[in-house]
């Protein structure tokens, strides 16, 4: 077993401190920059609308993040304390709210940019948006927060901030499934970019991403009091609709263009 007890603040700087989970978060937007600018050389796109297009994802993350966890998880408690929904820097993320997020982030930066389609677009943002999400549940396992149930498996961590219980590093499980995810997507893309329909690689990222999703919690803690006693907890609940989405995008005929 592994006891894990790393400090989740790598430095600090007077009043402000740099920490583990915001690092890699910058991390995968810088890595995914790179990557969307190699996407644009290649397809011969405008290079200088990257600067406003990776603003618009920045946003649609966080503020989607943000109040998906406050709105999926704990309704109740932020419609309470509204002013805590700012308080980003106390945690509280959830990922089917980012992917919210980014989906209208993009619809919006591609209303004053016509030269782009919608699904041309987010294909191409998918492949980021997964290496992204691994680099973001590292941070989590940095953090030592979104923890596995209890198990006496061999490769078991034991959050020694939280307890000493032997548990599924459930964090780990979703970071090497979005990093497979972010493998296949960008070889599909290398070898079959000017080949596939619109839409496809977005119908192939909800699929691959939100069925992991949907795995890996059974491998968690309830992240919030309601889900006791649930046949399927609030994430395996959100990731149902994103999957079948995906799947509509990979057999829809091509002529039906989708209207966002």
């Amino acid at each position: 077993m592994i006891n894990w007890n790393v400090d989740p603040d790598i430095f600090q700087l007077g009043p402000f401190t740099i920490r583990w989970y915001g690092l890699l978060f910058a991390a995968g937007f810088i890595i995914g920059y790179q990557i969307m600018m190699y996407v644009f050389r290649k397809e011969k796109r405008n290079e200088s609308h990257l600067n406003d297009l990776i603003w618009y994802m920045i946003l649609g993350t966080v503020i989607g993040a943000r109040l998906g966890h406050c709105f999926f998880y704990n309704p109740s408690y932020y419609l309470a304390n509204p002013l805590e929904i700012l308080q980003v820097w106390k945690g509280g993320l959830a990922s089917h709210g980012a992917a919210i997020g980014i989906l209208l982030a993009i619809y919006f930066f591609v209303n004053k940019r016509k030269e782009y389609s919608y699904l041309w677009l987010i294909d191409r943002i998918a492949i980021t948006v997964a290496l992204g999400g691994s680099f973001i549940r590292l941070g989590n396992l940095f953090n030592s927060e979104i923890i596995g149930k209890a198990t006496d498996v061999p490769w078991a961590f034991v959050f020694v901030s939280v307890d000493n219980v032997p548990r599924h590093p459930a964090q780990l499980y979703e970071a090497i499934s979005y990093l497979l995810v972010f493998i296949i997507l960008l070889v599909v893309y290398m070898k079959n970019n000017n080949k596939l329909k619109n839409g496809f690689m977005l119908g192939l990222f909800l699929i691959l991403v939100f069925g992991f999703r949907f795995i890996v919690e059974f491998f968690k803690e309830n992240q919030t009091f309601f889900e006791q006693g649930m046949a399927l907890n609030m994430g395996q609940l959100l990731s149902i609709p994103f999957f079948l989405f995906g799947i509509y995008l990979l057999v829809r005929k091509e002529k039906k263009v989708l209207k966002v």
